[in-house]
């Protein structure tokens, strides 16, 4: 019998991605064991009696269990390497958020990627780190393809599921060394806001290498760890943004996620707050609703998991795109791309699309058709041949 282990009891999201992949693999013969992160103590009994020596295989993301949890360590070293456990570990943010973590890694250890860009980053800096293929997220669909609402009957005209913190949250990071630092940081936001294309690494070393010219690879690797509060401040900076402008434009756009009531909005009418859901519930939200609005979290070469998941549920995208999204979809007849530099075209895309039913069943209609080949079944395929012992 083939095993794996899996995790639940920590971030939702990550959760129900791990859900997914263990459904598919039950379906395909193997006995899987999914620890319960709120209850270490009982769950690492019965992955006691689950797994023996060299039997079993880990599923992670963002290095889950691998992280230094009391549980998992042994005076020499990791339970999985005592084990001879593989430890696959999916990461679904910039590697620079895991510098401390990619230090101490099980002795066999396979990482994958979302985006081709954190695979060049990792190894030019992380060489030794054995490497999976590009692995990008993976869409989810709650209904079949026949059972889908078509447009005119979808309530919700514009959807965003996601959280928002206000970026000056991160300014007591920005402005905690001084001016001097303080300058140095807002250059590199400006920089990024402004030339929307670029990637966060490559942003950071050429603001670095200004400053220091001879700054090693070492050097750098060691700035950009301590500097992940500026993609976040990027990253919600641009998704407020983009709500901002529907929503003042006299869009109605509905949220699902934390935050968004902490923006000021010219016309707060507009803003219907759903809170917080889960990740299934999002999914049936996006059934329901004409356009997904979606920006990425600064992945330049890769995908966002609600950009298939939207094209799987009906609902039309509004997003930024991506090198890999632009090879993977047309942008005029299955998605709507528009530019992070060019938001205040947003307003004007939305009422195109919002204005034609029948142009959004037949959006909808060709990315579910592309997005399809694009589910946890067909990531589970590409983790399947990574999970023999050799």
């Amino acid at each position: 019998m083939k095993k794996v282990i899996l995790f639940s009891g920590g971030v939702e999201t990550l959760e129900y991605f791990s859900k997914q992949i263990g459904e598919v693999l039950a379906s395909w013969g193997y006995e899987v064991f999914t620890f319960d992160l709120q209850d270490m103590l009982g769950s690492f009994m019965d992955l006691l009696m689950f797994c023996e020596k060299g039997e079993a295989v880990m599923i992670t993301f963002n290095f889950i269990g691998i992280s230094g949890e009391s549980v998992f360590l042994r005076d020499k070293g990791l339970f999985f390497d005592e084990y001879g456990i593989k430890c696959i570990n999916i990461v679904v943010d910039h590697p620079f958020y895991y510098h401390k973590q990619l230090g101490k890694l099980p002795k066999d250890y396979i990482q994958f990627c979302i985006d081709r860009t954190h695979i060049q980053y990792m190894k030019r800096y992380f060489p030794k780190v054995r490497m999976g293929e590009f692995l990008p997220l993976a869409g989810t669909g709650v209904f079949r393809k026949e059972g889908r609402l078509k447009a005119a009957d979808r309530k919700m005209d514009i959807i965003f599921t996601g959280n928002y913190t206000p970026p000056e949250t991160f300014n007591k990071h920005i402005d905690r060394l001084g001016r001097e630092y303080s300058d140095f940081y807002h250059g590199i936001i400006d920089d990024l806001t402004e030339n929307t294309e670029q990637t966060m690494e490559e942003v950071f070393e050429r603001h670095i290498k200004a400053d220091i010219p001879d700054a090693t690879d070492k050097d750098l690797r060691k700035c950009m760890e301590n500097m992940i509060f500026l993609d976040l401040y990027v990253r919600f900076y641009m998704r407020g943004k983009a709500v901002k402008s529907l929503v003042d434009n006299g869009f109605k756009v509905h949220v699902f996620g934390s935050g968004f009531e902490q923006i000021s909005y010219r016309k707060p009418e507009n803003i219907i707050i759903g809170g917080m859901v889960k990740s299934v519930v999002c999914l049936r939200k996006l059934a329901k609703a004409k356009v997904s609005l979606n920006v990425m979290p600064w992945f330049k070469d890769g995908a966002h998991d609600r950009v298939f998941s939207a094209a799987l549920n009906g609902a039309v995208n509004l997003t930024d795109g991506s090198r890999y999204l632009h090879e993977v979809f047309s942008g005029t007849e299955d998605v709507c791309f528009y530019e992070l530099g060019q938001m205040d075209r947003l307003p004007e895309l939305a009422d195109r699309l919002l204005s034609d039913c029948d142009l959004l069943d037949s959006m909808a209609e060709r990315a579910y058709d592309i997005a399809k080949v694009h589910t946890w079944t067909e990531r589970t395929k590409v983790l399947e041949q990574y999970l023999s012992s050799d």
